[in-house]
């Protein structure tokens, strides 16, 4: 049996990645990981700005990446960026599902269209670029994994306002599992990474200080057993973990990175 080095188990020289939502926040931690593990990396993002910012940074530091703008929700916008994908490494090895909103609006005070939004980023997107990489994979023969971003919202809520959003995060965790089931003997692995509160600016990290924020955070720090929030890179540690031989027996799986939160 043979067995592979500590660097060649980390190794993804020579895989292609797309990673939806992979310009800032937890997506930019995924990018980055896999980035300086080799692999190519197709930032999907709707922010052009910030996604060629993000890809510049990956490029200065030696490691390779490319930026396409894309709203996730749109089939025709998701075919491009495959397209593109293959056109520009030629192949897709990896599939990182980041992309996600959380806006927090109560169910009484929710407007249709909204509901439609929510569920159209978090879970329509990982539809859509699963089945068009999952066919991609298939046909090269040389599996592949796929990375969904769920949150501890899929097992339990963690504040009103977030119904939707939380059925969006159970749905994924489904998806995820029977996807596994479907995708297993053409070698294609479909985990998931459940985080906890991470500091991104989506939640006011880096951005103008918001007090509502800072009071809602500060609550929930309270909850937390390892009294912090977590740090992109800690979700993007995991990530290279599930993307690499690391994980080479797992599918179906769900890993929950949120300080202990859960427990409390």
């Amino acid at each position: 049996m043979n067995s592979l080095t500590l660097s060649e188990l980390t190794n993804l020289k020579g895989k292609i990645a797309i990673v939806t939502g992979g310009a800032m926040g937890i997506g930019f931690g995924i990018t980055s990981r896999l980035a300086e593990a080799g692999a190519s990396i197709v930032i999907v993002d709707i922010n052009e700005e910030v996604g060629n910012t993000a890809a510049k940074k990956i490029n200065d530091n030696g490691w390779k990446a490319t930026f396409i703008k894309t709203d996730v929700s749109v089939e025709e916008e998701v075919k491009n960026a495959v397209d593109f994908t293959l056109k520009t490494y030629g192949g897709i090895d990896i599939l990182a599902n980041n992309a996600g909103i959380f806006p927090i609006i109560p169910v009484t005070h929710m407007a249709t269209a909204d509901f439609e939004k929510i569920i159209a980023v978090n879970l329509k997107s990982v539809f859509l670029f699963t089945k068009m990489t999952a066919e991609v994979m298939i046909k090269q023969n040389r599996g592949g994994k796929i990375i969904n971003i769920t949150s501890i919202d899929a097992l339990h809520p963690s504040a009103v306002g977030l119904a939707v959003y939380d059925a969006s995060k159970h749905g994924l965790w489904g998806f995820t599992k029977n996807t596994a089931l479907e995708l297993a003997p053409y070698n294609i692995q479909v985990n998931a990474i459940a985080p906890g509160g991470i500091n991104t600016p989506g939640n006011g990290a880096g951005g103008p200080k918001i007090p509502e924020m800072e009071t809602i955070q500060k609550k929930f720090i309270e909850k937390i057993p390892m009294k912090r929030m977590g740090r992109p890179d800690e979700i993007g540690k995991v990530a290279l973990f599930l993307a690499s031989d690391f994980s080479s027996y797992m599918t179906g799986s769900q890993i929950v990175v949120d300080g202990g939160v859960l427990l409390t």
